[in-house]
């Protein structure tokens, strides 16, 4: 029976370190939070209204210009802003246009260095996208226009572009 006791002791042991390393293990998780999701800035132009929301025999031609950028505000939190810009336009008419600065404060742990930037630039984006998305079309169709969709976005391939337009600048001032 002393011999169960010890092995029960050994178990319980065993089991106390097995939690300790799971709780170790647990804090050491790689987290991302969203803390908050804001409108920044947001404008919307009609300036030719109302002939500007008359029907054109062609179809607008819609130019969206997406950017992203991230800041550090604490030791683990970093704002990430997302700025959608759009013209509409038949011909020479200038039939709407938009700017929207979209952002959110996102808590990073436990992430490697080497990880953290995509995360911020790709990552992040990607979760405000969905809501900056539907501002836009909101916007538009209170602009009096059918509402605009924007296409999905691959926030990888903006991210790999600002890596290449990067890489020159640097190996200039270098």
């Amino acid at each position: 029976m002393s011999t169960t006791n010890g092995g029960g002791a050994q178990t319980g042991a065993a089991q106390a370190d097995a939690t300790q390393a799971d709780a170790t293990q647990a804090t050491q998780v790689p987290q991302l939070n969203v803390l908050a999701q804001y409108v920044k800035d947001l404008s919307f132009e009609n300036p030719n209204a109302p002939n500007s929301l008359q029907q054109h025999p062609q179809q607008p031609a819609i130019n969206i210009q997406i950017n992203v950028n991230a800041r550090p505000l604490a030791a683990a939190d970093y704002e990430v802003e997302l700025k959608i810009e759009g013209r509409a336009q038949v011909q020479e008419l200038f039939l709407f246009g938009f700017d929207l600065l979209y952002a959110g404060v996102f808590r990073i742990v436990n992430v490697p260095q080497e990880n953290l930037h995509p995360l911020l630039m790709i990552e992040c984006p990607r979760l405000l996208f969905p809501f900056a998305r539907e501002l836009v079309a909101t916007a538009t169709r209170n602009g009096g226009f059918p509402p605009l969709m924007i296409d999905p976005v691959d926030f990888v391939s903006i991210y790999r572009q600002k890596l290449a337009s990067a890489q020159p600048q640097a190996a200039q001032t270098a």
